[in-house]
């Protein structure tokens, strides 16, 4: 017996109906999981990167770091000089750059301010020190001071609490004491301080050299500038920097500007050096923080 025609279409607007509804609603949930997704994204996006470097930074992600508690920044010295005919020019920038980030990481809560690239290199004219040779670049004394001087002060005017010098240049040392016992000074009672940390620098220039020592190599040959420590730690960090094919006993500082043999310097060697920098610093560091 057939159905009345208004019977099927009842079932079949039903079932339409029901499609439609099912349709609806999966539409509705993939809108609804693509929104969350895109959400996601955008705070995502809005967090600050994972870098520990000022400059990579936007104003408001370190006004906001600051306020979270990030309140040390490391001010990492270098230096442009000739390195002899076989290491750049740029081997302190590079090199305390890259040790700085390695270390502030070990530090915590720390940020790395762009490296000052610009120091005393000796007398420009007449000539002396590393000036004596092409590439070179040196400021006074004074002049350099001021650099340090300013951009610690302009850190502590946006809430950092702890300036920290790191010098891998010989010739910084005594300005980066400078500094922080004026700016010390200073502050005094104010909740800021600057820390010219020695440790850094003591364990390149001595317990590096210490180290090879008693490993077997010749102090002449571990030198002091250019020479198998210095060439070793650059082959460890950067070695892009480093002309492997010129590596070979320098003539001295007068002459090619190399104080030491490089011949067999490694990478192996130079990331001893490398971890010994890193671990005293970080230590120096938490110490002097903690005793402020």
């Amino acid at each position: 017996m057939n159905r009345p025609d208004s019977v099927y279409d009842a079932r079949n607007r039903w079932r339409s109906s029901h499609r439609a509804r099912a349709i609806t609603i999966r539409i509705t949930a993939t809108s609804l999981l693509v929104c969350l997704v895109l959400l996601g994204a955008i705070r995502a996006s809005a967090q600050a990167p994972d870098t520990v470097f000022l400059e990579d930074l936007t104003s408001t992600e370190v006004r906001d770091l600051v306020r979270a508690g990030t309140t040390t920044m490391i001010v990492p010295v270098g230096g442009t000089e000739q390195n002899g005919p076989h290491m750049a020019l740029g081997k302190h920038n590079a090199r305390v750059r890259i040790l700085s980030e390695r270390i502030a990481r070990g530090v915590g809560q720390a940020l790395v301010a762009p490296v000052v690239v610009y120091v005393p290199e000796g007398r420009i004219d007449p000539p002396s020190g590393h000036m004596r040779f092409a590439g070179t670049i040196s400021v006074p004394d004074d002049v350099f001071q001021r650099v340090l001087e300013s951009a610690a002060r302009s850190v502590v005017a946006h809430g950092v609490r702890d300036v920290v010098f790191l010098g891998d240049h010989g010739s910084t040392q005594a300005g980066q004491r400078a500094v922080a016992v004026r700016l010390n000074r200073e502050w005094k009672g104010a909740p800021a301080r600057a820390h010219a940390i020695d440790a850094y620098y003591r364990a390149s220039d001595v317990e590096l050299k210490e180290v090879l020592v008693a490993r077997g190599f010749r102090r002449d040959e571990v030198g002091t500038h250019a020479g198998l420590a210095d060439t070793a730690l650059m082959l460890a960090v950067d070695p892009r920097l480093v002309r492997v094919d010129r590596l070979r006993p320098g003539r001295g500082s007068d002459r090619d500007g190399v104080a030491g043999d490089p011949s067999r310097a490694t990478a192996e060697i130079g990331r001893l050096g490398a971890d010994l920098i890193v671990a005293r610093t970080v230590d120096a560091i938490r110490k002097a923080i903690a005793s402020r």
